[in-house]
């Protein structure tokens, strides 16, 4: 396998891509958006490598009057056509989005596939290492930074402890991204059941927002999923 004569420049572009990917998809993990850093490294450098492909892919083909067709157009369909099959693996259920890494991934991988087809396997082989650096190193590195979400039901008798509750999740720097209540029981004695889903960025902010909702009067913690 003979490198490509600017693989050096073009191993810097996938790098580049990776460490300013990486830093906007920090800011949104630690804001507990729903795409973080593993996603945002996945279209970054995905995009870099399709440029470089549609650069320098198909330079071989440049000057054959024997060619009657573009193969370009192939990498252009390729790449607009994976985003239906990766926006069938993003799920949104309870407010709660799911599979979007996932998505980004099949994006980054059909590039990769794009790079190894158009017969450039070191950049391909790059970006397949950085791909994995930034779904399995990055998120050992940076454990403590991470988008949970914590679904909490609950009932109870005093309308107060729900304003409460919801008071102290934007104090514990947590997110409420779901907020339901059902009322219950006799109008001159009603209950309430709620049901909540909360954002944050550590378990310990998990840990406290359900150890608070015990502690308060008249509640009845129902579920935690």
């Amino acid at each position: 396998m003979e490198l490509h004569p600017k693989f050096w420049e073009f191993t810097l572009r996938l790098s580049v891509a990776f460490v300013l990917g990486a830093i906007i998809g920090l800011d949104r993990t630690y804001r507990a958006k729903d795409a973080g850093f593993r996603t945002h490294i996945l279209v970054s450098v995905g995009s870099a490598l399709m440029m470089i492909i549609s650069q320098y892919g198909f330079e071989d083909f440049v000057g054959y009057d024997a060619v009657r067709y573009d193969p370009a157009r192939i990498a252009a369909q390729v790449v607009s056509g994976i985003g239906f099959i990766g926006a069938g693996t993003i799920i949104l259920q309870k407010h709660i989005v799911r599979g979007l890494t996932t998505a980004a991934g099949l994006w980054a991988t059909a590039g990769i596939g794009l790079a190894v087809g158009s017969g450039m396997y070191s950049i391909g082989i790059v970006t397949a290492v950085l791909t994995l650096l930034g779904l399995e190193l990055f998120p050992f590195i940076f454990k403590k930074i991470g988008i949970h979400t914590l679904s909490i039901q609950y009932s109870t008798s005093l309308y107060s402890n729900i304003k409460s509750i919801n008071d102290e999740v934007s104090c514990s720097n947590g997110r409420l991204i779901s907020y339901s209540a059902e009322k219950f029981g006799s109008d001159t004695n009603p209950s309430y059941r709620v049901n909540i889903v909360i954002r944050s960025i550590n378990s310990e902010t998990e840990s406290h927002i359900i150890n608070y909702i015990q502690q308060q009067p008249e509640v009845l913690l129902e579920k935690v999923d």
